[in-house]
């Protein structure tokens, strides 16, 4: 199409004018990782993803093929990412089944659209708010990678304080750590490691969602973000939770439950954790505030992705209303039955390789 707009360097798709020589420079620098020229696997990395996600070049082109095929044919679509870096990430996360990564894709635009629209768009670090939420240490990736090659995002929610940040601030927060992280195609495969401290966290913390609210965001969360998710370990939680623990728990998949960790504190924790991943302020080598500074830095490199990101969208009238609140009974469906919206076609819907949850 032409019509008259720039084309996001970053994307290749339509974008508003850069704000500024420095944005325009930070994306032009971005153009190969993004694209995924400069991204690509080590070699023990492949053969990671040619083992746990039948990964090979020939699978991951034909597949690059089937879904920008699909996107450009997609009525529902009008606007979406195709280069490598976007598509992979729902491919891999989903085993090459093109149906599934196909409903992940595009619910996953619907959501970001419509569901979450406050919270979702215009992830900007420079934000008060988020800037706030970084330096305190609420939310953050540690610099590096653990033995087995993935990274580790520290929370402590007990940093959040629910007197003066709403609900849309922490999802917010959430949304451009885990956008942030998706980019790099090593952690698309390797995953990632949660490391959570409790402390802190009390009453009003639970009131910031409402219990239908809490169950739509995981649920919809798990089902549709594009993140392996290898380890949870959770810290301090206070035993007036146990309730809040307990629903929790029984919202997320058994195959997530499995690989979730409590202690009552750090000392009985470290001898599941790679201690160099963590702050110096528990038992790791870096302080908290240089692991946050460098973590900002990643952000600031990022952010013309994150906020190009808001151009993505999907056309309203062909969904249906339980869909775009998230709605449970929208997830239960299935991909198979392209049940996210309501406009069916099933040429549409790839069929490349059936999923296997490990």
């Amino acid at each position: 199409t032409s019509d008259g707009w720039r084309r996001n360097p970053v994307t290749k798709k339509r974008f508003t004018k850069p704000q500024s020589r420095m944005e325009t420079s930070t994306q032009l620098q971005m153009v190969k990782t993004i694209n995924g020229d400069e991204n690509m696997l080590c070699p023990e990395t492949k053969e990671l993803a040619l083992l746990e996600l039948r990964e090979d070049e020939a699978t991951r082109e034909n597949a690059l093929e089937q879904m920008r095929e699909w996107i450009k044919r997609n009525p529902r679509i009008e606007h979406c990412r195709s280069d490598p870096s976007f598509l992979l990430r729902f491919l891999r996360v989903k085993k090459f089944s093109l149906p599934m990564a196909q409903e992940a894709l595009e619910r996953y635009i619907l959501l970001r659209q419509c569901y979450g629209h406050a919270a979702f768009h215009n992830l900007d670090i420079t934000l008060p708010e988020m800037d706030f939420l970084t330096n305190s240490g609420y939310l953050f990736a540690a610099p590096g990678r653990d033995k087995k090659g993935r990274r580790w995002i520290i929370a402590r929610p007990g940093q959040f304080d629910p007197q003066k940040y709403k609900n849309v601030d922490m999802m917010k927060i959430h949304g451009i750590v885990y956008e942030a992280l998706m980019e790099d195609q090593e952690s698309q495969v390797r995953g990632f490691v949660h490391f959570a401290d409790g402390e802190g966290v009390n009453f009003p913390h639970l009131t910031l969602f409402t219990p239908k609210e809490a169950v739509r965001i995981v649920k919809n969360g798990e089902r549709t973000m594009p993140m392996r998710h290898k380890e949870i370990h959770a810290i301090n939680v206070p035993s007036s939770l146990k309730f809040a623990l307990d629903f929790g728990m029984g919202l997320i998949s058994e195959k997530i439950r499995k690989r979730v960790r409590i202690y009552t504190c750090l000392e009985e924790a470290e001898e599941f954790l790679e201690k160099k991943m963590l702050p110096k302020e528990y038992g790791g080598e870096m302080p908290m505030s240089e692991m946050i500074d460098l973590w900002k830095r990643e952000l600031m490199q990022l952010r013309p992705q994150l906020l190009a990101n808001d151009e993505m969208k999907v056309r309203l009238d062909m969904f249906s209303e339980a869909a775009k609140v998230g709605a449970i009974s929208a997830l239960r469906a299935g991909a198979n039955t392209n049940s996210c919206g309501t406009h069916t076609d099933n040429t549409l819907v790839g069929s490349f390789r059936k999923l296997q949850v490990d």
